[in-house]
């Protein structure tokens, strides 16, 4: 019996995520950020690959404008999934239907992270290029892009998150930034605090675990903390629908 609700759950979370992506890509949205990111990402290659003349993509995916990039992408791409929902009028009539807040949730977010890793692909032909060109090590590229596609997760549910306290795209996008930035200043703050919190404040800068993997080391406790964070805003996303459930 578990097992068939297990099942009812996950195929719930699926057509939500299906009818996510059409609506992505029934709209310029998708092809527009795409377009764009892949533009800038193949720019940046060309430009750094011309001047370091080094086989390798830690210089792409460790540059400012890469991250920044991602940050942009990923709270454009999420900040309509619930917000825009609550402005039309249509979250009610969902949340009343027999599926559950965190099959919503996960089927949105799902939905965002296929696009992301989509657009992430689609990038493949630099490395590509790079070995044609020289012998790059082949191994702290796929760690980079593994770090790469971690962060952008956590990104994402950030943005899930911002999207469902507000009916405004705009203000989702802000809070999902803001979020960012208090993660990524959160470091500031080991001055601040006394050696019992020192260790916490240090795990939490959302771009502090991206480094070792652009250098090919993978450690469990980056792992965790990205799937951690995705985890958490997920989970908060979920309490926030449930809390309108009950207004």
């Amino acid at each position: 019996m578990e097992e068939g609700k297990g099942g009812d759950a996950m195929r719930n979370a699926y057509y939500i995520a299906k009818r996510e992506l059409g609506a992505y890509f029934s709209s310029p949205i998708a092809y527009v950020v795409t377009a764009v990111y892949l533009a800038v990402v193949g720019g940046l290659s060309g430009f750094i690959l011309y001047y370091t003349r080094e086989a390798t993509m830690r210089y792409v995916l460790a540059h400012p404008v890469t991250v920044l990039f991602l940050v942009l992408v990923t709270q454009v791409v999420t900040m309509r999934l619930l917000a825009e929902e609550q402005r039309s009028g249509t979250l009610e009539p969902l949340l009343t239907s027999p599926v559950r807040d965190w099959e919503v949730v996960v089927g949105k977010f799902a939905a965002s992270l296929c696009l992301l890793l989509a657009m992430i692909l689609l990038t493949a032909y630099i490395p590509i290029v790079l070995v044609r060109l020289g012998r790059p090590d082949i191994g702290p590229i796929l760690a980079g892009y593994l770090g790469y596609a971690l962060m952008g997760a956590a990104l994402l549910s950030i943005g899930v998150f911002a999207s469902s306290v507000t009916q405004s795209q705009i203000v989702a996008a802000v809070v999902g930034i803001g979020i960012v930035l208090l993660l990524w200043l959160s470091s500031g703050l080991t001055e601040v605090v006394g050696d019992t919190l020192k260790g916490i404040v240090e795990y939490l800068p959302i771009f502090g675990h991206y480094s070792d993997m652009l250098r090919g080391v993978i450690d469990t406790k980056d792992i965790i903390y990205y799937l951690s964070v995705t985890m958490l805003f997920l989970f908060l996303s979920t309490r926030v629908l449930e809390s309108r459930r009950w207004k």
